[in-house]
């Protein structure tokens, strides 16, 4: 399985000590070698980082380690290879243009016999993920051909979800920048952290950072991961079937598909 990484918060925020934790992952504390990519968006552009080697050691991930790329909404994900040849074209996360808006996709899971029909958007690589988010979005661009608001396409979301869930692990987030969504099949954890805030230490890598002294009292920065990242810190595990809507740090939907 592979593992994702999601941000949302209220301010241009940097990822970078996640970004370091779930690197380790990719290859030296976890299996996930296949690949990876981390998306961040900056106002209405969107900058992509993709490498198809472990991300232990990827020169580009050294780099974007060393940035001081700052965002408000970010999706990771390192790939462990179940469905397309380990290659840049099937390497998360996807990204497609709609209603003018880079739209951002990752997934954990594997579906089985996943063949939808062909719609507007159509993969370019060969994964099941990449295919389930072309199907997804062809079905939103059916519905709504002018932008709508993520609470408007909530229940299309789920209803996708749903279908998607029933070929296997559908594990995933969604972003367009305004907002970020994500939808548990079997697995996924999260955070919130707000003032009065503290230290926090990587389970994967010995780092740890005092975040009081990087925020502001009025910061509010949300985490989605597959595994938490942190060992002195609770997460919220969610549950399957679960599913969240962040604007600005804040969940502002949440409900559970049974």
């Amino acid at each position: 399985m592979c593992e994702l990484l999601g941000m949302s918060a209220n301010v241009p925020t940097d990822i970078h000590f996640s970004f370091t934790g779930l690197m380790q992952r990719g290859g030296r504390t976890g299996p996930h070698k296949d690949g990876w990519g981390i998306a961040f968006y900056e106002g209405r552009g969107l900058r992509l980082f993709q490498d198809p080697v472990a991300s232990c050691e990827s020169e580009v991930a050294k780099m974007v380690q060393h940035y001081l790329i700052k965002s408000q909404v970010v999706i990771g994900h390192i790939r462990h290879a179940n469905v397309g040849k380990v290659a840049l074209v099937n390497t998360h996360p996807f990204v497609r243009e709609l209603w003018g808006q880079h739209w951002c996709f990752a997934h954990n899971g594997q579906l089985s016999e996943f063949n939808p029909g062909p719609g507007f958007y159509r993969p370019v690589g060969d994964t099941d993920s990449e295919a389930a988010f072309c199907d997804l979005l062809s079905r939103i661009r059916t519905h709504f051909p002018d932008r709508v608001t993520g609470e408007t396409l909530l229940p299309h979301l789920l209803d996708a979800c749903a279908s998607y869930r029933t070929r296997g692990v559908f594990n995933c987030l969604l972003s367009n920048g305004e907002w970020l969504f994500s939808f548990c099949s079997t697995k996924l954890a999260q955070i919130t952290r707000r003032a009065p805030f503290g230290p926090a230490q990587l389970k994967d890598a010995e780092l740890t950072v005092d975040f009081k002294a990087e925020t502001t009292p009025d910061d509010v920065v949300t985490v989605l991961a597959t595994e938490p990242l942190t060992d002195n810190e609770q997460w919220h595990t969610h549950q399957p079937g679960e599913w969240t809507l962040w604007r600005h740090g804040e969940c502002v939907a949440r409900g559970q598909v049974e």
